[in-house]
């Protein structure tokens, strides 16, 4: 959410943002919170003076009793009921004028970072960096269900009979595998300094708000009925909403955490959800990081975070490049945002594997989040990035790792996870 203020003065730029983002739609929207702005401004001041007169009338009263000039005092306690009853009402029309501001307000998209290319959608993203060789084998790579189940290590129909579409049984060593991938990401982004967490995996719908845009909302989380929780779509819903309304000494910034969590998506969309596979599903496990930092050190954060999964990737030998997502692709709350994608040899094609996004004050400004430093408070700025997302990793692992017989070699750095097991052999 925008600082009004900003609006205010940059009316303009607020506009142009706008269009940048193929969001045409929400033009209006600029003068109808400029409009409200001066309604409001124009309340308080009123309001103001309303109080000002009611001590100045107030000290008048006291004096007029004590010379005994009872009925001059009563005539201006009158006044005092008269402008009482004048603030209630301004207070009411205050209040409902400022829900409506606050509700436009967070319809409106952050300010994107000048790099952000100028795109539709995602179909317009720009590759920025290759990392690894692409190899595509001799031998046809089976589809990653295909792959799985030949090592017994999913049943989806059991799944569907629990739970439907969208879930899935993993089972033996493949599960063993997606558990030692996460594993191996908190230890990861620990030896990077940063300190582990495990989150509440339901949240309230103050933070919800705060976290994402409406859209993104209605598209992703799952609500529980009955009651102000929702289930969280990633740890950094809940990670970033740990500092709800929270003054922050800047000595302790930055905050780099790293959390796991299971994460629960509806996936509504035309991309629907994967009947056979499990890359696109209702449930799975991640490893994320979060990071709170001083406004001018947001994108050197960013830059280094990107960099982390990469890094991540590549200790699995599996190829990797960037994608600088467009406006058009960019979450409203976003001001910039890059896609790791992972190498699939049988697609011979890259496919998303985690996403980076810093977020400014956008985040921050929704939940109160502020740092206190020598010459004041301010908001801070928050950052999110995929270390692993799996199921999904784990197809980007099977299918740079997967032999011609269908066994599958585990990378180097997953063996001491994994007991030391060097393949995952077919069950005879």
């Amino acid at each position: 959410m925008l600082d009004i203020k900003f609006v205010r003065e940059n009316k303009e730029i607020v506009k142009e943002n706008i269009k940048k983002k193929f969001q045409e739609h929400k033009l209006p929207l600029v003068d109808e919170v400029i409009a409200l702005d001066e309604q409001i401004r124009a309340l308080k001041l009123e309001g103001d003076e309303l109080r000002k007169n009611r001590n100045t009338i107030s000290g008048e009263i006291g004096l007029l009793m004590r010379e005994k000039k009872v009925e001059e005092a009563n005539q201006k306690k009158a006044e005092v009921v008269a402008i009482n009853e004048k603030l209630v009402s301004i207070e009411e029309n205050e209040a409902k004028l400022n829900e409506e501001l606050k509700k436009k307000m967070m319809v409106i998209p952050n300010i994107i970072d000048a790099s952000v290319p100028i795109g539709k959608d995602d179909t317009e993203n720009v590759e920025i960096e290759k990392f690894g060789e692409p190899v595509v084998p001799e031998f046809e790579i089976p589809y990653h269900a295909d792959i799985i189940e030949k090592l017994c290590g999913l049943d989806k129909e059991s799944a569907g009979r629990t739970s439907g579409n969208g879930f899935y049984y993993l089972m033996g060593d493949i599960a063993r595998l997606h558990s030692a991938m996460l594993s191996y990401a908190r230890d990861f982004m620990i030896d990077k300094g940063f300190t582990y967490c495990v989150p509440p995996f339901m949240i309230r719908s103050d933070v919800v708000s705060g976290v994402m845009s409406f859209d993104e909302m209605e598209a992703m989380m799952y609500k529980i009925e009955g009651e102000d929780l929702f289930l969280i779509g990633t740890s950094e819903h809940s990670m970033i909403g740990k500092f709800k309304g929270q003054l922050i000494p800047e000595k302790q910034l930055p905050l780099t955490l790293t959390s796991y969590s299971p994460c629960f998506r509806k996936e509504v969309g035309a991309h629907g959800i994967e009947e056979r596979g499990i890359y696109r599903v209702h449930q799975f496990e991640k490893q994320e990081m979060v990071v709170l930092c001083k406004m001018e050190e947001a994108m050197d954060w960013y830059n280094k975070m990107w960099k982390f999964t990469v890094d991540f990737f590549r200790s699995l030998d599996v190829p990797v490049r960037t994608l600088e997502c467009c406006s058009g692709d960019l979450a409203d709350l976003k001001v910039k945002s890059c896609d790791i994608e992972a190498w699939s040899p049988r697609q011979k094609k890259y496919f998303e594997v985690g996403s980076c996004s810093t977020l400014g004050d956008a985040q921050a400004r929704r939940l109160g989040i502020r740092a206190k430093g020598e010459e004041g408070n301010y908001l801070v700025a928050t950052l999110n990035n995929t270390v692993l997302a799996t199921p999904r990793g784990l197809i980007a692992v099977l299918e740079n790792n997967v032999n011609a017989d269908g066994s599958v070699n585990i990378p180097v750095a997953l063996r001491p996870y994994m007991g030391g097991k060097e393949k995952i052999e077919i069950n005879k």
